[in-house]
């Protein structure tokens, strides 16, 4: 068999960044089950991220209480297990429920938004009932995320989108609380802050989440597992799918596309929809012995300049989780949009979260806060801020789950859940519990490649 010598240009790159969460490398991290690939396989998973090992275990815990034949299942990593936007995260699990929401009420309706809405707070206890049943330790808390303001005009629309949510009979509302100027700073600890929006939030070490995951899936004979096996293409003969690798070629009755940020190498016609982004994030701690106060809340901390923000987690030593500073590069699109490479930093950002403790939050000017770790990630942006999910447009056998608009933890456990009924059931899109403008449509296709650049990348 002849295998594939020169690499496409549009897979991950090698010697990325090192995040925080990949200096405490699980034993399966370069994991392959068998020393060679197999050439066929009923279902090939194209990434072993949250989605690919998400979908992995779903589909995993359906066939093991079922008589039915089980289908092998094999896994193929690019570079290591969870290498890619998941292990470079924030942290965070946190329902976007008044920034993103709006968006999606405004553009398809009510009862759509609130589909979404559900669908992100449904993930807080999914995952919390998921760590307790499988008894993994990736250091989930359950907290308060703070939306913090840092000028009045921002503030003000936040009340007003709160107000205006509120008075639309959304049953969610009832977890979101505003806290005007008067005590904003004093509950937020953020210096100059002028309003907070709360909601109920999860904080946890995304890389033990998806390697624990892995770890429960791996006795079954029917997994395997290929890292260090980049996909470089597929294609369909005789109704079958015909994997690409330089390790060989694998016949599958089925392909999902876990792709993300990656997915228009491998599928061309989302070029125009899912666009790889890169963004920034850094761990940051304070010296031995030094006092700083104990940050109990997660945050988004809005830009005074209105454009980005800075997310941030508290982890339960006490350090911090910060990324975000888009408006420090948003302009020098060069440096994010449309790029791949994760092995370098973004040069306008590098520096901002040097002092990003003493001068944002009260009460840690002395505690000498330094950047510990900083590193780049590649998020998948959709076109219409909307992931896609289901069955390929016009390529039977072919699945997608990708474009999470560098917010996949409180959408990919539970849209994996659904598409593993698709695919092993047969059950439509419309008998999932996916929220339905998450579908992947010809008419989303068209729309962006049709479209302004960007679409609400921009926006």
């Amino acid at each position: 068999m002849a295998h594939e010598t020169s690499l496409p240009p549009f897979l991950p790159v090698e010697n990325p960044t090192v995040p925080f969460w990949r200096t405490e490398l699980h034993h399966l991290d370069q994991l392959r089950t068998t020393s060679e690939l197999s050439n066929k396989s009923d279902i090939v998973i194209i990434g072993a991220g949250y989605t690919g090992i998400s979908l992995a275990y779903h589909l995993y815990k359906q066939l093991s209480h079922s008589d039915q034949p089980h289908p092998a299942i094999t896994v193929l990593e690019a570079r290591q297990i969870c290498s890619g936007a998941t292990g470079r995260n924030g942290g965070h699990l946190r329902p976007d429920l008044y920034w993103n929401i709006p968006k999606y009420i405004e553009r398809y309706g009510i009862e759509a938004g609130a589909e979404v809405a559900n669908f992100e707070i449904a993930h807080i206890r999914a995952i919390k009932d998921l760590i307790a049943e499988e008894n993994i330790d990736c250091e989930l808390n359950l907290t308060r995320c703070l939306n913090v303001y840092l000028n009045e005009a921002d503030g003000e629309k936040a009340r007003q989108t709160y107000e205006a949510l509120v008075a639309q009979g959304l049953e969610y509302t009832s977890d979101i609380h505003y806290t005007s100027q008067k005590f904003a700073e004093t509950i937020s600890g953020v210096k100059g802050a002028k309003a907070c929006l709360s909601s109920t939030t999860g904080t946890l070490w995304p890389y033990k989440l998806i390697l624990g995951l892995l770890s429960k899936i791996i006795s079954s004979p029917l997994i395997n597992i290929q890292t260090s096996t980049p996909v470089t293409s597929v294609n369909t003969k005789n109704g079958e799918q015909i994997v690409h690798t330089p390790r060989g070629t694998i016949t599958a009755s089925k392909v999902v596309y876990a792709t993300n940020a990656y997915t228009s190498g491998l599928l061309p016609q989302y070029s125009a929809n899912i666009i790889p982004c890169r963004g920034i994030c850094c761990h940051i701690t304070v010296p031995n012995g030094n006092d700083s106060p104990f940050l109990p809340y997660s945050y988004v901390i809005r830009s005074p300049e209105a454009t980005g923000q800075s997310y941030m987690i508290t982890r339960p030593d006490g350090s911090i989780i910060v990324g975000g500073a888009q408006y420090t590069f948003v302009e020098d699109k060069k440096q994010w949009y449309n790029v791949i490479d994760d092995s370098t930093l973004i040069d306008p950002a590098k520096n901002y979260y040097d002092d990003f403790m003493q001068r944002t939050f009260r009460g840690w000017d002395n505690s000498g806060a330094y950047v510990k770790e900083i590193w780049t990630g590649i998020m998948g942006y959709a076109y219409d801020i909307a992931p896609h999910v289901g069955e390929v447009p016009g390529n039977p056998g072919k699945y997608i789950c990708a474009g999470y608009d560098g917010h996949g933890m409180p959408v990919v456990f539970l849209a994996t859940k659904g598409l593993a009924d698709m695919i092993l059931k047969g059950r439509s899109f419309e008998d999932t519990n996916i929220p339905r403008v998450f579908k992947t449509t010809s008419e989303r296709l068209e729309k962006a490649a049709n479209g302004p650049e960007g679409g609400d990348i921009f926006a």
